[in-house]
């Protein structure tokens, strides 16, 4: 929302407190209050039609002061502040708001509400967390208070608390959080893994499943775990698993499973799930790493051909650049020196795209997050597909 638009919404709020206060004060000074306030709300209006935004809201703050009861005003004055990034500015608006001995509970819950609000858009999250874990043992607005603090222990990376609110604000709305919650305890058992605590990967594992159970988060890492074991039969379950679940997965497990399937002799059962993911995924992954198989198990022509029949209908620059190096042996030298070129603009091309992308807010990136770092939603960090994509 812009903050023109920000600003407009204050009219109803600053008309109704002139017109208050201007009525009071007619009662006391036979007009005058009135007009004063009529000419400062009308040039106030002036500001916001002439794209002043900032004159607007010195305008407005004014009419804010005749009548301090009027909490509104301050609330949306507040708001729109910490929208801007005057996050000191909300910061005093709400916290005299709180010092008001005439609030109402629920003017009162509002006012600490903002008041954490405005903290966490400073960084300042033990604040923050103090103000939201009190709204929570009184009770007041515990299910916002609770996802506040879900978000906090977040950025905290503290994922033992996270996952205690999170369950707690299921419990307290009825919304779902399993998902939500896989990804906290994938979180745990990273950190079980990076210190070598394997028991207790397993653990935050089987949780997260029970939570979630087509987590593929779980299943990459299962895998992962089988890999390092040295059970590549495990590795293949668990890789193969995650990419029926969500076939945008795939570049991210494909290595590691061909892997395994070549150090298990697996070569017909590769083949055979590399052409299903070809159906099912319109990426370039998996129609390479089937194009390499032909050619080790049929040869150049056979690989050639079966790549060139497959760019037909899905164009892309890295099946391009592959189609290259398959032509390089069979051209004479000039030739080869053209296709060089062309290999080396290809792949200028890749490396200057990104290679993933948020569905949810657009933000790219050149490597994969289970956490957009931009909206902060899981989960929906995924390849992007195209000619210059995935």
């Amino acid at each position: 929302m812009s903050e023109l638009a920000l600003v407009f919404l204050l009219l109803p709020v600053a008309a109704l407190t002139g017109w208050l206060a201007g009525r009071r004060g007619s009662e006391r000074s036979s007009g005058r209050r009135v007009s004063t306030l009529s000419t400062t709300y009308f040039r106030g209006l002036n500001f916001l039609l002439n794209e002043q935004p900032d004159k607007a809201i010195e305008v407005f703050l004014q009419i804010a002061e005749v009548d301090k009861d009027t909490v509104e005003t301050h609330f949306a004055l507040g708001n729109l502040f910490r929208r801007r990034g005057e996050v000191d500015r909300a910061i005093r608006v709400h916290q005299n708001l709180i010092a008001r001995t005439t609030l109402t509970d629920e003017q009162r819950t509002q006012a600490v509400m903002e008041l954490g609000e405005d903290y966490m858009r400073a960084g300042l999250l033990d604040r923050a967390e103090a103000l939201f874990d009190d709204l929570v043992k009184a009770d007041a607005s515990a299910p916002k208070a609770l996802k506040h603090l879900i978000s906090i222990y977040q950025q905290e990376r503290d994922w033992a608390k996270a996952i205690d609110h999170a369950r707690r604000y299921e419990k307290a709305t009825g919304e779902p959080m399993g998902k939500l919650l896989a990804q906290f305890q994938c979180e745990l058992a990273e950190q079980a893994r990076a210190r070598g605590d394997l028991d207790a990967v397993r653990t935050h594992l089987r949780a997260a499943y029970a939570d979630d159970s087509n987590c593929i988060r779980a299943g990459i890492i299962e895998g992962q775990l089988e890999l390092a074991a040295g059970n590549d039969a495990g590795a293949i379950r668990a890789f193969e698993r995650v990419a029926r679940h969500d076939v945008d997965y795939l570049p991210d497990i494909l290595k590691p499973l061909l892997a395994c399937y070549e150090r298990s002799a697996e070569r017909p059962r590769a083949r055979a799930f590399l052409a299903e993911m070809i159906e099912r995924y319109p990426g370039v992954s998996p129609m390479l790493a089937l194009a390499r198989l032909i050619e080790q198990d049929d040869g150049h022509a056979a690989a050639t051909e079966f790549l060139t029949r497959q760019l037909r209908s899905r164009p892309s620059v890295r099946g391009q650049g592959a189609l290259i190096d398959l032509s390089l042996a069979q051209r004479s030298p000039a030739e080869r020196e053209t296709l060089l070129v062309l290999r080396q603009l290809t792949e200028q091309l890749v490396a200057s795209a990104p290679t993933y992308r948020c569905n949810r807010c657009g933000f790219g990136a050149r490597s994969h997050h289970w956490q957009c770092p931009s909206c902060k939603n899981w989960g929906s960090v995924k390849p992007i597909h195209g000619a210059t994509g995935e």
